[in-house]
């Protein structure tokens, strides 16, 4: 990046791997969007690579885990205590 006097292929590799970080940065990374409860756990689910399983007993049934992961349920009051408790975070990020 910092190199001077690059060759026309080194300029293009360097063009291209701009192009792929901003394409990578606005796939994932969303500039602009809040994130929400079900982003966040998500997240944090996958920063501990935990999966659905990891959370049945923490906050309810295996269906009603699944219906909080796939947005079919909000997150209740009780629940986001619990997860705030499992992830050592405020439990307001769930709510």
């Amino acid at each position: 990046m910092h190199r001077q006097n690059r060759s026309p292929e080194e300029n293009e590799l360097y063009e291209l791997l701009i192009t792929l970080i901003e394409k990578f940065e606005q796939e994932y990374y969303s500039p602009g969007t809040a994130s929400n409860p079900h982003s966040m756990l998500l997240f944090l689910m996958e920063q501990r690579g935990m999966k659905q399983e990891d959370l049945v007993g923490v906050i309810g049934s295996k269906g009603i885990v699944c219906e909080i992961v796939n947005q079919k349920r909000e997150i209740s009051k009780a629940q986001a205590k619990a997860l705030g408790k499992l992830f050592h975070v405020d439990p307001g990020l769930f709510i």
